[in-house]
C-alpha cells in the first residue's frame, strides 16, 4: 500500500466519524494550548511583579535603625540605634561598594493650596534619591543639587497628591503652604504601578522636598531619643549587584564603628532590599510556572490516552474490515501503517490547532487592554518545545500500540466476527 492510499483511507476514516474525531482531538488541543497559556501567564506574572518591585528602586537597600542584641565596646545589649545625617555622609564618603546614598526624613504635615488642603506624607531626601528610586516627572523637573545645597523650598508631587491639592488645575509654579512655609511646586511624578513600599506609602501619594529644607522648616517633633540631624532611615544603591552582600557588610562595619555595635549583630540594623525581594519573587513565580506547566502537561497526556482509547475502539469496530483486507492480500505492515497513520493524523492536526490557539491567545492578551491584575503573557519557546516533544511521545504511544494490535489479528479470527 502506497502513501497516497494510506492518506486517502485515513481521511476517509476520520471524515466518517467527525464528532468522535473532534472530541478525541479536543483533549490534545486543550492540553497544548494550556501548556502555552499557563506557562505564559506564570512568566507574565513574574515579569509584572519584578517590574512593579523595580518601580520602588533597582539594586537598592533601605536601612532602618534597630536594637542591639549583643554587647560591644562597653555598651550593653538592647540599646536602640539612632541614625543621623552624619551616617549618610559617612557612607557617601567611605563606602566604596555603595554607589549612592540618601537620608530619608518622613513626616505628615498640613499642606494647603489655593484649591484644597491635605495632610499627606512628605519625604525629605537628597537629589540622588530620585534616580535610584525610579522617580520620573510627567510635568516640570526633578530636584537638583542646587535645591539641596541652598535649602530651596521646592516640592515634587505624586499624582494622587496633585489630584487632591490641585484638582483639574495646573500645579507647576503654584505655591503650596506646608506646615506654614511656602513651597513652589516644580514637578509632578509619573504615575507608578507599585505593588509595595516602605515607610509611609506608595510614591503616588507622597510629596518630596530637599532634605535640607525639610530638616530646617519642619523637623520631627522633639521626643525622647530624637536629636538634631535625626533621620528615619537611609537608602543606598550598591555599585555591583554581584557584590550586594559585601556592600551590606561594609555598611554594617561603618555604622558599627560609628554607633559602637558589633558589625555581625544583625539586629542592630534592619535592612530591606529590592534585590533580595526580586530573587524571592522570581523563585515563587518559577515554582508556580513549573506547577502550571506540569498541570497542563498532565492534561495533554490525558488527551493522548483519549487518542489511544479511540484507536483501540476503531480496531475493535473494524475487525471484520481488517480480516477482509488481509484475505485480499494486505500485509500486517499495511494494516499497522493504516492505523498508525490515523493516530498520527489526529495528533498532528490537534497539535497544530493547539499551538495556533495557544500562541494566538497569548498574542491577543498582549494586544488587548486588560485589567492591571491580569499580566501580559510571555510566549515561552521551551514550553512550545516541551509541548511538541510530549505530543511526539503521545503519538508514538497512542498510535503504535493499537496499530500493532490490529496488525497481529488473524484474518480467520477477524472474519468470524459479526
Amino acid at each position: 500500500m502506497n502513501l497516497r492510499e494510506v492518506v486517502r483511507q485515513t481521511v476517509s476514516s476520520i471524515a466518517a466519524h467527525k464528532m468522535r474525531s473532534f472530541l478525541t482531538m479536543f483533549g490534545i488541543i486543550w492540553g497544548i494550548a494550556s501548556v502555552i497559556l499557563l506557562v505564559g501567564l506564570g512568566r507574565g506574572f513574574s515579569v509584572q511583579q519584578k517590574q512593579q518591585l523595580n518601580s520602588i528602586g533597582i539594586d537598592l537597600a533601605v536601612i532602618f535603625p534597630g536594637k542591639t542584641s549583643s554587647q560591644a565596646g562597653g555598651y550593653a545589649a538592647g540599646r536602640e540605634i539612632r541614625l543621623s545625617i552624619k551616617d549618610a555622609e559617612l557612607i557617601r564618603d567611605t563606602a566604596y561598594l555603595i554607589k549612592t546614598v540618601s537620608p530619608e526624613l518622613r513626616r505628615s504635615v498640613s499642606e494647603v493650596s489655593r484649591y484644597n488642603a491635605s495632610a499627606r506624607p512628605v519625604r525629605g531626601v537628597w537629589p540622588s534619591y530620585q534616580r535610584f528610586r525610579s522617580l520620573k516627572v510627567q510635568e516640570g523637573r526633578l530636584m537638583s543639587d542646587e535645591d539641596e545645597n541652598e535649602g530651596r523650598r521646592v516640592v515634587i508631587l505624586g499624582v494622587e497628591a496633585r489630584d487632591q491639592l490641585f484638582p483639574g488645575k495646573p500645579a507647576i509654579g503654584e505655591t503650596l503652604t506646608m506646615a506654614g512655609s511656602p513651597y513652589a511646586v516644580i514637578g509632578v511624578l509619573e504615575k507608578k504601578k507599585q505593588n509595595g513600599s516602605y515607610g509611609s506609602g506608595p510614591d503616588n501619594t507622597q510629596l518630596f522636598v530637599p532634605y535640607a529644607s525639610m530638616a530646617r522648616d519642619f523637623p520631627p517633633a522633639e521626643r525622647p531619643g530624637l536629636f538634631k540631624g535625626w533621620i528615619n532611615n537611609l537608602v543606598v544603591e550598591v555599585v555591583d549587584p554581584e557584590q550586594h552582600e559585601a556592600a551590606m557588610k561594609q555598611v554594617y562595619a561603618i555604622l558599627g564603628r560609628e554607633h559602637h555595635f558589633d558589625p555581625t549583630d544583625k539586629d542592630a540594623l534592619f535592612i530591606w532590599d529590592t534585590l533580595e525581594g526580586s530573587k524571592l519573587v522570581e523563585r515563587i513565580f518559577d515554582v508556580m510556572t513549573i506547577f502550571f506547566g506540569a498541570v497542563a502537561l498532565m492534561t495533554l497526556a490525558l488527551g493522548g490516552i483519549g487518542v489511544m482509547n479511540i484507536m483501540l475502539v476503531a480496531v475493535t469496530e473494524r475487525t471484520r474490515e481488517i480480516g477482509v483486507r488481509k484475505s485480499l492480500g494486505a500485509t500486517a505492515k499495511d494494516i499497522r501503517n493504516q492505523f498508525f497513520a490515523e493516530a498520527v493524523t489526529l495528533s498532528l492536526l490537534s497539535g497544530i490547532l493547539g499551538l495556533t490557539i495557544g500562541v494566538g491567545t497569548s498574542l491577543a492578551f498582549n494586544v488587548l487592554p486588560l485589567p492591571d491584575f491580569i499580566p501580559h503573557t510571555v510566549i515561552s519557546l521551551w514550553a512550545i518545545a516541551l509541548s511538541v516533544i510530549t505530543l511526539g511521545l503521545i503519538t508514538l504511544g497512542a498510535g503504535m500500540y493499537p496499530a500493532q494490535r490490529a496488525a497481529r489479528l488473524s484474518p480467520i479470527e477477524c472474519l468470524r466476527q459479526e
